[in-house]
């Protein structure tokens, strides 16, 4: 009998890495393993000494991304019972713009005793939030002179992208900018570190670096924005660039006898991980917006068209399928807003309710929430608590929330929560399509979708389209995988084309959501609403939310009492 072939597809998360083996044929899954980040997400003090780190800061050990490698691949082929000969290819998903200095050998500088004690050593997540400074002097400098690389990332810079990062520690630790061989997005260090090939993706590098595949890197504004910078930034982002869809080369004995798989194993090309599910759910044609809703929520589309449309992340030709133009907007907090009230706010009474009744503090607000009809909470919130990605741009940001009243309760601020970030998804879409995008059909993945009625619903009535969601909540990992079947190629019992790869192994939708009648009139007024408060606080007050929020970022600095 012939044997069946497995890819493996690994996908990195802000909070844990997964990693699945699947049957290239039949889209199965054989074995799953999730490694939790033993590290978290860092955002106080580093793990080494306990130094405290400045606010804002969002890092990662990338010790924790070995694990995933070394710990979660055998364990995923032990449940999955398997030989490793049967193993064909391998992909890999990432957070994007997660960014990691190395050294030539491709050690982060985090791992040296003589760097391991400066914050700007360690893999910077995607949410960190602590280039304000630098975001602004690219932007206006890039606004200045009219870059053309700007009209196709939104009009806009995000502090959250690679060069603000990397021109972050040029700044702050010049010392360790000098003594950085590179600076690599973490999925490309991955894939480098297993294939000891210098290997960068273009898809993190034309949403992240300003670059494109007829320019490069626009060097002259580099330079013009510090000539010091300028003339030494492009030797830190050298590498053989390849398109996602690609082979990136080949692992090495060291790392096959690590992970107890074949040498020679083909190794994709890195992606982003929100691209990725682009791949895992099969929507890969135009006209069809995939929502890839976790900690953040990413709003992704594909067109055979370039529309430069202000405000969204970016659109890059050839970042998800060969020919095909890729667009991501996004919101910065979503289901790290519902947990971040969990956590802070919900009071313990109801903490203690969800345990006697067997259930989780969220399928508990849910429930409450659920009784409630559209409005009848009287809250309005805007979802900004981690700023606004999409589309205003701007990181300094922060949530609202107005109509509370002594009788407000934790399942009605709740709900105005949930609303808030469907509201938010619907100005992305609205911008859309005002830039001639059309919308068909909305898929949605991840797993919130699979793990909230409510939210969906609310989504479908919001936006007054079916909400299909994917039965899987591991769409990027199934992107990764087919991008490792895709790498393997057909010889190798893989596929020469990625279309033919999705057909195979995408996750086909689950349910759909429809939109409510009566209930798509209220939110189209309380959506007008949201509107008004968009434009009051994040465009004609926005000064307000800005001085805010430096009070908080003072908060450690003695203040200074004034009498009269």
């Amino acid at each position: 009998m012939t044997k069946s072939h497995y890819s493996i597809g690994i996908d990195y998360g802000s909070e844990s890495g997964r990693v699945l083996i699947i049957n290239v044929k039949t889209g199965e899954i054989k074995g799953m393993h999730v490694i939790p980040y033993k590290h978290g997400v860092i955002t106080e003090s580093l793990p080494i000494n306990s130094q405290r780190i400045p606010i804002g800061s969002a890092l990662q050990h990338p010790q924790d991304y070995l694990d995933v490698l070394e710990v979660g691949i055998p364990c995923a082929m032990t449940k999955a019972g398997i030989q490793s000969n049967q193993i064909i290819g391998l992909g890999v998903d990432f957070t994007s713009s997660t960014i990691l200095p190395v050294d030539r050998e491709l050690t982060p500088l985090c791992f040296q005793k003589e760097w391991q004690h400066f914050h700007h050593a360690w893999a910077k997540l995607w949410k960190h939030h602590h280039t304000k400074v630098q975001t602004e002097k690219i932007y206006k400098l890039a606004a200045k002179r009219k870059e053309k690389w700007l009209r196709q990332l939104g009009f806009n810079i995000s502090e959250e992208w690679a060069i603000p990062k990397i021109f972050e520690v040029f700044e702050d630790a010049r010392d360790l900018y000098d003594a950085s061989a590179s600076f690599l997005e973490a999925a490309d260090w991955i894939v480098s570190t297993l294939t000891s090939s210098l290997t960068r993706n273009n898809c993190s590098l034309g949403f992240k670096t300003f670059w494109n595949e007829s320019e490069g890197f626009p060097e002259a504004f580099f330079i013009e924005l510090d000539a010091e910078f300028g003339s030494t930034l492009l030797s830190k982002l050298q590498g053989n660039v390849k398109n996602v869809g690609t082979c990136a080369g080949f692992l090495t004995e060291e790392w096959a006898n690590k992970l107890s798989l074949p040498i020679g194993l083909p190794i994709a090309t890195g992606i982003i991980d929100a691209h990725s599910a682009v791949l895992g759910t099969g929507v890969y044609q135009s006209e069809t917006l995939l929502m890839v809703m976790g900690t953040s929520t990413c709003h992704l589309m594909l067109n055979d068209e370039l529309k430069e449309i202000p405000g969204i992340s970016g659109v890059v030709k050839d970042a998800i399928l060969p020919g095909m133009y890729a667009y991501e907007a996004g919101q910065s907090a979503v289901g790290d807003l519902f947990g971040s009230y969990m956590k802070n706010h919900v009071p313990k009474s109801y903490h203690c309710e969800a345990k006697e009744a067997g259930l989780s503090i969220f399928d508990l607000l849910e429930k409450k929430a659920r009784s409630l009809s559209p409005g009848e909470n009287g809250l309005l919130a805007l979802d900004w608590h981690n700023g606004n990605r999409s589309i205003l741009s701007d990181a300094d940001l922060s949530g609202v929330l107005i109509g509370l009243t002594l009788q407000t309760k934790p399942e009605e601020i709740y709900r105005a929560y949930l609303e808030s970030t469907a509201f938010g998804t619907r100005i992305i879409v609205e911008t859309y399509l005002e830039w001639g995008m059309k919308i068909e059909e909305i898929v949605a993945c991840g797993g919130l979708p699979q793990r909230n009625d409510l939210l969906m619903q609310i989504y479908a009535n919001v936006l007054n389209k079916p909400i299909k969601v994917s039965k899987s909540d591991y769409a990027p990992a199934i992107g990764a995988a087919i991008l490792g079947a895709t790498a393997a190629g057909n010889k190798n019992g893989g596929f020469s084309r990625m279309e033919e790869a999705v057909k195979h192994m995408a996750s086909p939708v689950e349910k759909t959501y429809y939109p409510h009648p009566e209930h798509v009139q209220i939110y189209e007024k309380l959506f007008y609403y949201y509107k008004e408060m968009q434009n009051y606080y994040g465009i004609q007050h926005v000064e307000m939310m800005k001085t805010l929020k430096k009070l908080r970022n003072q908060k450690n600095k003695p203040i200074e009492l004034m009498s009269t």
